[in-house]
């Protein structure tokens, strides 16, 4: 037996509202899920970078251009030639008048030299700022100073 919240005189209508209160409940679920995981992944690409002593993080929001131990090169994620990094960097650029393009460098530690200098020196000659992405240090204060 069906119950009508009308008079008797309503018509057999369906009723087309939608709940939307659970839906809504698993978008913020998914949503915070996935603020929590975008900080644990980096970078799809798998690069262990040389440790050198601890410096400042930098606040600067450049392009990355990363090295694996093989010797490929990738803009960001995307796999690039050497000859074509300093053109995509100054291209791709969006900052203030005034400001100069840079770029993070991201290389394998057993990556050969061979392949960094050219791209160094190819940012360099374009006026990019260059910085080279390293870990910093573990500090053992049992150990004393590094």
């Amino acid at each position: 037996m069906a119950f009508s919240t009308q008079g008797p005189d309503a018509h057999d209508e369906p009723l087309a509202e939608i709940n939307v209160t659970p839906f809504v409940d698993v978008v913020l679920v998914l949503l915070i899920i996935f603020m929590i995981t975008a900080g644990v992944f980096d970078f799809g690409l798998e690069i262990d970078v040389p440790q050198t002593r601890e410096i400042a993080a930098s606040q600067k929001e450049y392009p990355f251009v990363n090295i694996t131990a093989d010797g490929k090169v990738f803009y960001n994620t995307e796999p690039i030639g050497v000859n074509d990094i300093a053109d995509r960097i100054v291209a791709d650029f969006h900052g203030e008048q005034g400001q100069t393009p840079g770029v993070f460098v991201r290389a394998d530690k057993a990556t050969p030299w061979e392949v960094i200098s050219p791209i160094v020196e190819q940012c360099g000659a374009a006026k990019i700022a260059v910085q080279m992405v390293t870990k910093p240090l573990e500090h053992n204060p049992n150990r004393g100073a590094p």
